[in-house]
């Protein structure tokens, strides 16, 4: 079964993050240019916070936000939920949906090595269901009557 790590591998993509200082609005640029629905927030070299989506949505709705004064250290997350590199696919959904998240850090041995959303995991499990499909030989079952009757 595939593990977090595997998933960062074949993302193969760097870890997009801002500085507690960057304003909202450019971090949402950050996103929209990567094509991304969160980054996470860096100081020095620690990873400590993240601001996603959902977050902006809620402080926009809430604390009449202004995205281009309001920086990011003030609307970020702080309690940061990551997973071991080695967490298998089932361990991933089971934190996402028992924390309701859209997002992990991955970390191995102490650093963190990528981020994980939700569909990045869905996605590795559709292929990993496929792949078992795949290996299925459907010659025993060409006489099941389910087809056409004649």
């Amino acid at each position: 079964m595939k593990t977090a790590e595997d998933i960062i591998k074949e993302k193969n993509r760097a870890i997009i993050y801002v500085t507690p200082d960057t304003s909202v609005l450019d971090a949402l640029k950050v996103m929209v240019d990567n094509n991304i629905g969160c980054v996470l927030v860096k100081e020095r070299d620690n990873y400590i916070g993240i601001y996603a989506e959902r977050e902006f949505v809620y402080n926009t709705a809430k604390e009449n936000l202004n995205p281009a004064a309001t920086k990011i250290r003030n609307v970020m997350v702080t309690d940061l939920v990551s997973a071991d590199a080695s967490d298998t696919l089932h361990q991933l959904q089971d934190k996402l949906l028992g924390k309701c998240l859209r997002h992990l850090i991955v970390r191995k041995e102490d650093n963190v090595i990528g981020l994980v959303s939700a569909g990045d995991i869905t996605r590795a499990d559709l292929n990993e269901h496929e792949n078992q499909l795949k290996s299925v030989s459907w010659d025993y079952y060409e006489n099941w009557r389910w087809g056409k009757q004649k």
